[in-house]
């Protein structure tokens, strides 16, 4: 996790509680907007509320601080998730998606350290495997604020079943799959989400620490 304001920079850990993991921070990307949109449900716009098409998905982030201790949830951390809808456009991206907040949201962790978002499962996009992006900012002490970034993955091979099915499957075969992606090369086997059936959609929950937090 990085320090805003020059500090020291920080380690971000996934895990599986209660043992950590260290896993390497990775990319915020050209599409992060600080909009500040406390919501769980992120699928819709919030000027007309319309909800984007795409298979459900409840995503839980749980995030912990780890010492030598071992892991504690954290509280009060605002963490902030974005990603792109199934035919692989961002929300306030450009031209045609301008002042729109499709697909973006922040939770505040409770006592259990845990936020839950519904959204949809992300499409593709040139260049980029299937992704997720996600922000922890939290207290660090004295004033500071720190921060961690980085991205979650999918199964190629359970992606290929879910573009299988509508809206996904008439955009036609994806252009990048992980080990094609630069940026899922750096470490992204780390990040990979472990997915099950949740009703006609799936659900995930993904562990995530900081350290000197």
């Amino acid at each position: 996790a990085v320090l805003a304001g020059g500090f020291a920079p920080r380690r971000g850990l996934a895990q599986s509680l209660p043992s950590c993991v260290v896993t390497p921070q990775q990319t915020e990307g050209p599409f992060f907007t600080d909009v500040r949109l406390n919501r769980s449900d992120i699928r819709s716009d919030p000027a007309d509320k319309s909800a984007r098409d795409g298979v459900p998905l409840a995503l839980s982030l749980r995030v912990s601080t780890a010492g030598s201790g071992g892991c504690t949830p954290l509280a009060g951390a605002v963490v902030d998730v974005w990603h792109c809808d199934a035919a692989g456009a961002y929300s306030d991206s450009d031209r045609s998606t301008a002042g729109k907040q499709f697909l973006r949201g922040h939770q505040v962790t409770g006592a259990d350290g845990a936020v839950r978002f519904t959204t949809i499962y992300p499409g593709w996009y040139q260049g980029r495997a299937v992704h997720i992006h996600f922000k922890i900012r939290t207290a660090a002490g004295a004033g500071r604020t720190a921060e961690f970034t980085s991205q979650v993955y999918f199964d190629d091979a359970f992606t290929d079943q879910v573009f299988a099915r509508a809206p996904y499957a008439a955009r036609g075969p994806r252009s990048t799959r992980n080990r094609q992606d630069g940026i899922y090369r750096r470490d992204g086997a780390q990040l990979m989400l472990s997915v099950g059936p949740d009703g006609a959609g799936y659900t995930t929950t993904f562990n995530v620490a900081m350290q000197g937090v």
